[in-house]
């Protein structure tokens, strides 16, 4: 494992205590992937699959959220619930998080992590594995980079012809819950959570821990806030403002339940789906980091990272599709500055 550090025999000493500490830390939850050596692999489109595994546990976590309303009364054989505790709006966020994350707790801390490990499985057949030592990032060493060195590459998969790691999925409903949460119940505005998104990008949940910056990494996030937006959508949508509220149904509706109110005598109101979620409305050219480049913590861990992706692919030019940065500046127009690599932002 220390070999490639080439430290002296009392520094490895040192270095070896550090990673046992990192290995225990809840702190290294950042994954990478390769989407330069694997660009020329065939993949299925994994979008059905995504959309089957999520609306499942979206409907899972909804008929837990009406199965634990608060506020229980009986009226003959019929269990109901208080008037206005029908609907209990923080008790669904929680279910939510915590059937999506398949996690008997609600905290989203390393469930973005979680995802990804299960997504490795559940898409095992459609997607792409690559060993770290076959990769771009091989000679990224364990100081440069302990998160990479201490965990596999996450897998590839195709979404509507984007490339994109199933890590990105980890941050749409990971980042994209702290992203949302900041905005709707802790007072900040969405450029605070962004400006949060991309401190911790320059962190721990990149420069720190991989050497790596994953702009594709924000655009995943921007999205699942726009995700957990859209569960009850109370909001306006930040791309499409009103016209969401008006055109777009929300995932989530509080709904009159007709038989229980007539046998009850009393209104009686439940969760029920409003619309499937579709992953395909949210994934763009944005989020495939073969187009939405990286930056790199050091000079030196690009070039070695440069130098093996001409090993691969001299041709190779990041941004490989600027047409599709071009209509990535349009879809998130004042927030492209936040999401997008210098060089997806000035490609022509």
């Amino acid at each position: 494992m220390l070999s490639r550090l080439n430290l002296p025999a009392v520094c490895r000493l040192l270095v070896i205590e550090f990673l046992l500490l990192m290995i225990a830390s809840p702190v290294i939850r950042a994954a990478e992937i390769d989407s330069v050596t694997t660009r020329r692999v065939t993949l299925e489109n994994s979008r059905a699959d995504i959309n089957r595994i999520f609306n499942q546990r979206i409907e899972r976590g909804i008929d837990e959220a009406n199965r634990k309303r608060i506020g229980i009364h009986r009226v003959g054989d019929l269990e109901l619930y208080r008037e206005g505790e029908y609907c209990d709006e923080q008790l669904l966020y929680r279910e939510l998080r915590k059937a999506i994350f398949e996690s008997n707790t609600a905290t989203w801390g390393l469930k973005g992590y979680h995802i990804d490990l299960q997504l490795r499985g559940l898409l095992a057949r459609k997607s792409y594995s690559l060993p770290l030592n076959d990769s771009i990032y091989r000679d990224i060493d364990y100081l440069e980079g302990i998160s990479l060195n201490l965990k596999e590459l996450s897998d590839l998969v195709q979404v509507d012809g984007v490339l994109i790691g199933v890590d990105k999925l980890g941050h749409f409903f990971a980042e994209g819950w702290r992203y949302f949460e900041m905005v709707a119940f802790d007072d900040k505005t969405l450029y605070d959570a962004l400006a949060w998104g991309r401190e911790k990008e320059s962190g721990l949940f990149g420069y720190s821990t991989t050497g790596i910056f994953s702009y594709a990494d924000l655009v995943a996030n921007f999205n699942g806030m726009r995700f957990w937006n859209r569960v009850l959508l109370k909001q306006d949508d930040p791309l499409s403002g009103v016209i969401a509220n008006l055109l777009v149904r929300p995932y989530v509706t509080c709904a009159i339940q007709i038989i229980d109110s007539f046998k009850a005598g009393e209104v009686v109101k439940a969760w029920e789906t409003g619309s499937e979620f579709d992953i395909g409305e949210y994934i763009d050219a944005g989020w495939d980091e073969g187009n939405n480049c990286n930056s790199y913590a050091d000079p030196l861990i690009e070039a070695k990272v440069a130098k093996r992706v001409r090993d691969v692919d001299p041709d190779f030019e990041c941004p490989s599709l600027k047409a599709a940065c071009s209509r990535s500046r349009v879809k998130y127009g004042e927030y492209a500055r936040f999401l997008l690599h210098p060089s997806c932002l000035s490609a022509e």
